[in-house]
């Protein structure tokens, strides 16, 4: 049987190096919307998160929690669960998603800065005036969203089920 060779899917196009997302996000349409999370398990409050996201521009991009970020906010020993490069790949495979990048500090402030998005979005458990950037964002005439969760669950709970489970 003859094959052909791998190709690498069109959706690893949407990842880029912090130190190149500048020349990236200058090409992304206006107005540029912002995320950031750790999107350890994808499941459903994400996809539908990030499409309303996206909702509120022209173009999304996310940041996404180095391994060595999600360890420090003490989400457990165990987690991520998957690798920054998988959580990576499975967020740009999205179709609301148009550039993923991540970052190793504590918040993704410095990114937020030099990005410059006109919009910042979070979830529902964020008050809007605790967003990080949301100031920055705002200060530049910009406009900072917290969007109300639709679905009940998240990756710790999902997480704590698998665990319970009989063996």
């Amino acid at each position: 049987m003859h094959r052909k060779p791998a190709v690498q899917p069109e959706y690893e196009d949407k990842i880029c190096e912090p130190e190149h997302l500048l020349a990236r996000v200058e090409k992304l349409p206006k107005p540029r919307v912002f995320t950031n999370g750790v999107f350890d398990i994808l499941h459903r409050g994400h996809v539908t998160y990030l499409a309303q996201a996206r909702a509120f521009g022209a173009s999304l991009m996310v940041a996404i929690n180095s391994d060595a970020s999600v360890r420090r906010l003490g989400k457990g020993e165990d987690r991520p669960v998957n690798s920054l490069r998988d959580r990576m790949a499975v967020v740009a495979a999205l179709q609301s998603v148009d550039l993923v990048t991540w970052f190793d500090e504590d918040t993704p402030l410095e990114l937020i800065g030099l990005c410059k998005p006109e919009v910042l979005v979070k979830g529902g458990d964020w008050n809007p005036e605790a967003i990080v950037g949301a100031q920055e964002v705002r200060d530049r005439g910009g406009s900072v969203h917290s969007i109300p969760f639709q679905w009940a669950v998240s990756t710790s709970a999902l997480l704590e089920r698998v665990r319970r489970k009989p063996r």
